[in-house]
């Protein structure tokens, strides 16, 4: 190649790499600039997308293959006048107006759905057996203490996605619910009041070799494996003093649970090596592990001087390194990663135009 021909060549290139540097700025100003669902101090998250318009939307959680999301819904336009699950592809969601693809019988009420190995069928639990209408929704207290109801019709299916139910996994008397699966596909853990008290179980897949975890008085609910399913994650009120265990008492037998002082816990999948790993005060909650294993993100309000704010904060398995993730001014909960680590889903207050509606969103994780 003569001279001439190489500078040619050389300023061709240069060119092309000029170019290439502005298209990639051009493209990354257009990402911030259109990133408007993310606050500024949240380094975590890149690309935020929301999924639902309206309603009342939670506990999204995704399929094996890191591509849809199973969900629960109130939202009349859907025809669910109390929680329904519902399923979503991120690939290509719905449409503001349209309604996802509905799972459950969408008689009674259902919470906590979570996708079996295979991705062609959902867990989750359901009142439809005792009652197929809505159950009463505990009315606001004239102490003011916000309760959860704990509903005895409870009990735990697996449904195909066209919402045929192929088989119920619990039939104990009481409440089962809060289901999900370990990513290795072998085993289920579950919150039930078979022993009197709301404990942690597993079961194998099918249902069968079921397995007490805890047994100290309290609520242990909302539990996740870890990613190579040998930890559990989860929320406990465990009451200490006289007049905390009467209380706690008291609700239980209402089938009622005050969810207000919560921390998170770790144990092994086995039952053993039960552990705090909070100590912050308030309600923490919602746990889920990170894709390394080496972090838990969960929602918080301990940092609220009223209580009413919650957000996301990351902490790592030996109770150090606390880290906001979430700046929302009202709600986010629900925090889970896809299998293959690279985006996390959570439901938010954000951009609900002033309204009480919880919706979906989506982002990329930035490590």
């Amino acid at each position: 190649m003569n001279r001439s021909s190489l500078m040619a060549r050389l300023f061709l290139i240069g060119i092309a790499t000029c170019m290439l540097e502005i298209n990639t700025t051009s493209a990354q100003n257009k990402a911030e600039a259109t990133d408007s669902l993310r606050y500024p101090q949240e380094k975590h998250l890149a690309n935020i997308r929301q999924l639902t318009f309206g309603g009342d939307n939670a506990e999204a959680y995704w399929s094996f293959d890191s591509r849809k999301l199973v969900f629960q819904a109130t939202r009349e336009e859907w025809n669910a006048s109390c929680d329904q699950i519902f399923i979503m592809d991120t690939k290509h969601p719905e449409k503001p107006s349209s309604i996802p693809d509905l799972v459950s019988t969408g008689k009674g009420r259902t919470t906590c759905a979570y996708f079996m190995p295979g991705n062609k069928s959902v867990l989750y639990a359901s009142t439809h057996i005792g009652n197929e209408s809505c159950p009463h929704v505990p009315p606001r207290r004239d102490d003011g203490k916000y309760v959860w109801p704990i509903y005895p019709d409870y009990d735990i299916f697996v449904a195909n996605l066209k919402g045929k139910i192929k088989k119920q996994l619990t039939n104990e008397p009481g409440y089962d619910a809060e289901a999900t699966v370990s990513p290795k596909g072998d085993k289920i853990v579950f919150t039930s009041t078979r022993s009197g008290d709301l404990e942690l179980y597993t079961m194998n897949i099918d249902g069968s070799g079921v397995k007490q975890l805890t047994n100290q008085l309290g609520y242990d609910g909302g539990a996740f494996f870890s990613p190579d399913g040998t930890k559990i994650v989860f929320r406990s009120s465990r009451p200490t003093t006289e007049a905390e265990i009467a209380e706690y008492k008291g609700f239980l037998a209402e089938g009622l649970v005050a969810p207000t002082n919560m921390e998170l816990y770790i144990i092994n999948a086995d039952g053993t090596g039960l552990r705090q790993l909070t100590h912050l005060g308030k309600a923490n909650w919602a746990p889920f592990f990170l894709p390394d294993g080496k972090k838990i993100i969960f929602s918080s309000n301990h940092a609220a001087p009223r209580g009413y704010q919650f957000n996301l904060y990351t902490i790592n398995l030996d109770g150090t390194g606390l880290e906001q993730i979430t700046f929302d001014k009202t709600f986010d909960s629900f925090p889970m990663f896809s299998p293959d680590g690279k985006k996390i889903s959570f439901s938010s207050n954000r951009n609900n135009g002033g309204t009480r509606s919880t919706n979906l969103f989506v982002a990329d994780w930035v490590d």
